[in-house]
């Protein structure tokens, strides 16, 4: 086994374990952040956000044909959850759909699981509208909203090239991130329990 082998697992493995809640969700004060690069790196900066949006593109790019119908409902729903959120719609269980949302692409991307085109799209959209809604919380301005879609258009971009570059040279290792993911939902969803 080569050496950066060992080195992502052991990275991939370390992620899924480390914290047990969001990171990209509302603070203590609630108060909202404005600005097209505070939207942008939001989703890169919380580490739930980035797994999940990482491995729908991964997810698509291995299963699919139409690779960009996943991530592309993903983005345009997240907006719509961000824009409800902002307008007062109260979702129920944020953070306990976006564990959910990372176990389910998880346990996808391991199982290399094959769906319909367009149900993965509206599945995957579906929990994007708590992810959407949880940044939608947090984000004010429709600048940092822009910012929020063209990053997590990058991050379904990396994911997806990702994907492809995996689907000739790797038969396990995206299983493997898979799993990475799935196991990060739940500790997330274990410690919202405990919390």
């Amino acid at each position: 086994m080569k050496f950066q082998t060992i080195f992502k697992t052991a990275a991939l493995t370390g992620l899924a374990l480390a914290g047990t809640s969001a990171l990209a969700h509302v603070g203590a004060d609630g108060s909202a952040h404005h600005g097209f690069l505070t939207g942008f790196l939001h989703p890169i900066t919380g580490l739930d956000h980035l797994a999940a949006m990482l491995a729908v593109g991964v997810w698509s790019a291995m299963t699919t044909r139409r690779l960009w119908l996943a991530p592309v409902s993903f983005a345009v729903l997240l907006l719509a959850g961000a824009l409800l959120a902002q307008a007062g719609v109260a979702f129920p269980a944020i953070e306990p759909m976006i564990a959910a949302s990372m176990l389910v692409v998880g346990l996808l991307l391991a199982a290399q699981v094959k769906l319909p085109e367009a149900a993965g799209a509206v599945l995957v959209g579906a929990f994007a509208l708590f992810h959407g809604a949880a940044h939608g919380q947090e984000l004010g301005g429709s600048a940092a909203l822009a910012g929020m879609v063209l990053g997590t258009a990058v991050l379904h971009a990396v994911g997806i090239g990702m994907g492809l570059g995996l689907k000739r040279s790797s038969v396990w290792l995206p299983r493997v991130a898979g799993a990475v993911v799935a196991l990060m939902g739940v500790n997330m969803g274990l410690g919202l329990l405990a919390g």
